[in-house]
């Protein structure tokens, strides 16, 4: 065992955890660097045992968990100013926001998010310093609380005003052996499992009493639990349902500026069209907002085409488009349409709508973005800083049936909906698919699109289900029940990918119990650091 030295000087110690935040943040880059998420973990819960050990006297638990707190934020700065920072990008080209505003709201939104990991941090710092002792039995015990803090930290964010769970400490591990363990306890479970494996390095990183029973600990937590994890990820939890289908997904690639631009929308609807018509598949998905306008403004000759498209070539077309149900009612949703079954209900829906021909199926979002489809209370004017043209929509309904298409049924998400594991589920098991549509321009060529793609990577090892993605710039992919991408369309290309995908049925133990494995789990850990130290250790005060 080798003591790590650290310094105790506030102002460099900070800035080692706005570093080792960096380092966190650079963990999501791709599958082989997530050694670099626990590498940055097992930094900061040595900058917060630091901490605790510094202080003294009667009131050392106020000001370990004090110490624990400023290095938690600037962990937490780090991580998160390098991770979101495109969201300057939407703020500022697009929504044309002024350079300083954008800059300063980019900064504000990431301390916010900095507080939940200082809050774990202060958490650890205060236990260590309360059940201050090196005695081997603390070593266990500390290494459950901050498991269970970090990730119950990470719940936070995931679920407080609405949640922003971006880059939660799981998604770094979506291409890694711990993985594996995501069909069982969800990303927040994967958030746990590497917290300890980084809370062990760093108990064993320093010099304390009984070392062969922390080398046992060690040695089980950090090789076994990879190997264990590796040894799960090929495990199949769902049974392939069915034949496949013929998927085509396109990819518009429209610049954000343009978007909306009414003088180029008979130019982007006739791309998607003739996409549509190049070649027969047994489904077609377009992106959020293919057809930027509301479903009662959509042009009657493109309703003719679509609907032509369908009866014609028995096909199936899925497409993104909001939709105005009156009195102030918006949705951002996504209509599919097919092959109209009874020749009696097409022979009479002549009613003028082009698309009452066909047989069609709504999905409406439901988890909405702050500030991009609907306004906080008390922040319109900071909305009207920016030019875009959304406003405040109207929620989906919690729990929608997932869509009967081609043979299959199809769970749809809308862009940012799929960070949301626990709300995936709610069409789950009946689904044998999920399927994506993005619009991700808002945030130009940025990290913003493998993070997402990460993201979606993580919904199919959890539900063993494929997982397709239809986006306008990126990333359109195809994702088999295991999180592997088999089939890419390069970013920033109009194209379209065709693939073939098998419905699966069955469900994994997190379609069953969603987070509350993990959520339960963590206060497990609590609970029993607490009460193990108390039975083993004696808290010592010590003197100014």
């Amino acid at each position: 065992m080798f003591v790590l030295a650290l310094p105790s000087r506030f102002p460099l110690r900070f800035l080692i955890a706005l570093l080792l935040g960096a380092l966190h943040a650079a963990s999501f880059i791709d599958d082989t660097t997530w050694p670099l998420e626990i590498a940055a973990l097992t930094g900061l819960v040595a900058l917060a045992s630091q901490a605790a050990r510094e202080v003294a006297g009667p009131r050392g638990t106020r000001r370990a968990a004090w110490g624990g707190a400023r290095v938690g934020f600037g962990f937490g700065l780090g991580w998160f100013l390098v991770g979101v920072s495109w969201i300057y990008i939407s703020l500022h080209t697009y929504g044309e926001m002024p350079a300083p505003i954008a800059g300063a709201a980019i900064f504000l939104f990431c301390a916010y998010l900095a507080i939940y990991p200082a809050l774990a941090t202060a958490a650890f710092a205060a236990f260590r310093h309360w059940r201050g002792s090196a005695a081997r039995s603390f070593q266990a015990a500390s290494i459950a609380w901050f498991a269970g803090a970090w990730t119950l930290s990470e719940f936070g964010r995931g679920y407080i005003f609405t949640g922003f769970p971006w880059l939660a400490s799981g998604y770094a591990h979506v291409g890694g052996p711990l993985a594996g363990y995501a069909p069982i306890v969800g990303v927040y479970g994967v958030t746990l499992i590497a917290a300890a494996i980084a809370a062990a390095v760093a108990m064993a990183a320093a010099r304390v009493r009984g070392a062969r029973s922390s080398l046992v600990l060690t040695v089980v937590l950090v090789v076994g639990l990879p190997l264990a994890g590796a040894w799960l990820r090929p495990v199949r939890w769902t049974e392939p349902n069915g034949a496949p289908i013929g998927v085509r997904l396109l990819q518009g690639n429209v610049a954000q500026d343009i978007k909306f631009d009414e003088s180029r929308f008979a130019e982007t609807s006739e791309a998607y069209l003739a996409a549509i018509e190049s070649r027969r598949a047994d489904l077609i998905v377009l992106p959020e907002t293919a057809f930027p306008v509301l479903l009662t403004d959509l042009p009657e000759e493109i309703g003719q085409r679509l609907a032509h498209d369908v009866v014609d070539r028995k096909t199936e077309i899925a497409f993104g488009i909001p939709i105005d149900e009156g009195h102030d009612r918006y949705f951002n949703s996504v209509i599919a349409i097919g092959p109209q079954k009874s020749a009696a209900a097409k022979a009479s829906s002549d009613d003028g709508d082009p698309l009452a021909r066909v047989r069609s199926q709504r999905y409406d979002k439901s988890h909405l973005v702050p500030f991009g489809e609907f306004i906080p209370l008390g922040f319109h004017w900071f909305v009207r800083l920016m030019k875009m043209p959304l406003g405040d929509f109207t929620r989906g309904a919690s729990t929608q049936r997932p869509m009967s298409l081609a043979g299959l049924k199809i769970a749809f998400n809308i862009c940012y909906e799929d960070l949301f594991g626990e709300e995936i589920i709610r069409q789950l098991p009946e689904a044998n698919v999920l399927i994506n549509v993005s619009n991700v321009a808002w945030f130009g060529d940025s990290m913003a699109l493998p993070q997402h793609l990460d993201i979606s990577r993580m919904r199919s090892i959890e539900t063993g289900r494929p997982m397709l993605r239809a986006t306008n710039t990126g990333m359109t992919a195809s994702i088999d029940p295991h999180g592997h991408v088999i089939a890419l369309l390069a970013p920033f290309t109009a194209g379209s990918l065709d693939v073939d995908v098998q419905g699966m049925t069955g469900a994994t133990p997190f379609v069953r119990f969603g987070n509350a494995s993990a959520f339960v789990l963590a206060w497990l850990l609590l609970a029993g650091a607490v009460s193990f130290t108390r039975r083993t250790v004696r808290p010592v005060v010590r003197s100014a």
